[in-house]
């Protein structure tokens, strides 16, 4: 039984009785289903997976591959969450040995596409991306010269002013 918000009211479905259209989800309700899938699909390896087959079907070394850092462990479990949200489709050929594809069905292929605006965008805006690192750590570092100061009691030596 999975608790849903329907029609702003929070109530329990039977996924099996019920026409799934007729739901409301929301992804800010704890108990929605959304949250999960989106976490599937937001999560460090789900995006990264998605966005690898958006193009091309894989094996499952292949993927590991492309996917650098992945364990074989993380990449079997969330390729299995992912299989189970219905964004990937997994076909066992009965060859000698198994040879197993990995693609993405039409509604990951719709998610990929979203995923990757989103990753070209934050490629493309990396310089901006590392500015603001630069200057947030520059800042935090000024910030903690200045509480170490502070805290052994005497004034921080900042340029351009004087003591307390």
């Amino acid at each position: 039984m999975d608790s849903e918000r329907t029609g702003g009211a929070s109530s329990t479905v039977d996924a099996e009785n019920v026409d799934t259209e007729d739901l409301a989800f929301d992804v800010f309700a704890r108990a929605c289903p959304s949250r999960g899938t989106l976490e599937h699909v937001t999560g460090k390896w789900g995006g990264l997976i998605l966005s690898a087959l958006h193009d091309n079907t894989f094996r499952f070394n292949e993927l590991r591959r492309r996917v650098d850092g992945v364990s074989e462990k993380m990449l079997s479990q969330t390729l299995h969450a992912l299989e189970r949200d219905g964004l990937v489709h997994r076909e066992a050929q009965p060859t000698n040995p198994p040879r197993v594809d990995y693609r993405l069905t039409p509604l990951g292929s719709a998610v990929a596409d979203r995923l990757l605006a989103l990753i070209h965008l934050v490629e493309d805006r990396m310089p901006e991306v590392l500015t603001a690192r630069e200057r947030y750590d520059t800042t935090r570092a000024g910030s903690g010269e200045a509480a170490a100061a502070r805290d052994a009691g005497r004034a921080p030596e900042v340029a351009g002013r004087g003591g307390r």
